[in-house]
């Protein structure tokens, strides 16, 4: 299969994961026994609404462009990366589920918080396999998927690097702080904000390699 046909369904189902998210800030001052609309309200109690649809935002818009920048690689897709690439896409859309449970914890005992942060986490964790398992049987055949050959021992620590931080942050949200967990968590995202990966080379409209090494 044509690599932009598996784009443009990704980019579909990111569309659709990032707009979702807004549904959570439509609960602010909703139903009878909300409080009076006033600014404090607005924008003082509703702050971790605020925050955990910034954080989630910002995340799979990163996701997305790592998607784009690891496909562009692609020039041919097998079914082996058909399938790591939706079971990536299942939790790139469970995602604003933990998100809203984030912001409706965060502030609250400790004990729901910290399985908030876990269940987000837990979540983060399979977006991450999803994305070190594409890009390493990406890089293990060159020949038959890429444009040119992309694994290294650097790309490879620098692109998966992340998975590690967010097993960690999810444990420490667990055992020792909610909001220790979600300040990793958007630390991560800041990470993966810069590039990891190689330029890709150029596709020819076909869908096959035209770069150098292919």
């Amino acid at each position: 299969m044509d690599a932009r046909r598996a784009e443009s369904f990704s980019d579909g189902v990111f569309a659709v994961a990032i707009t979702v998210l807004v549904f959570n800030l439509l609960e602010i001052d909703t139903g009878d026994h909300a409080p009076a609309l006033t600014y404090h309200v607005l924008l003082g109690l509703s702050w971790p609404q605020y925050a955990a649809y910034a954080i989630g935002f910002l995340s799979i818009g990163i996701m997305w462009l790592n998607h784009h920048t690891m496909f562009a690689h692609v020039a041919r897709i097998d079914r082996v990366t058909l399938v790591l690439n939706i079971l990536l896409l299942m939790g790139v859309v469970a995602l604003p589920f933990p998100t809203a449970l984030v912001a409706n914890h965060l502030t609250g005992p400790a004990g729901p918080a910290r399985v908030a942060a876990v269940s987000y986490g837990v979540v983060m964790i399979f977006i991450s396999l999803g994305y070190t398992l594409i890009w390493n049987w990406i890089g293990a055949h060159p020949q038959t998927l890429t444009v040119r050959p992309v694994r290294s021992a650097r790309t490879i620590i620098a692109f998966n690097g992340g998975l590690v931080g967010y097993v960690a942050a999810t444990i420490i949200g667990g055992l020792v702080s909610a909001a220790a967990a979600v300040g990793i968590y958007g630390a991560l995202a800041v990470y993966y904000l810069f590039e990891h990966l190689p330029a890709p080379a150029a596709r020819d409209a076909e869908g096959t390699g035209t770069g150098p090494g292919y």
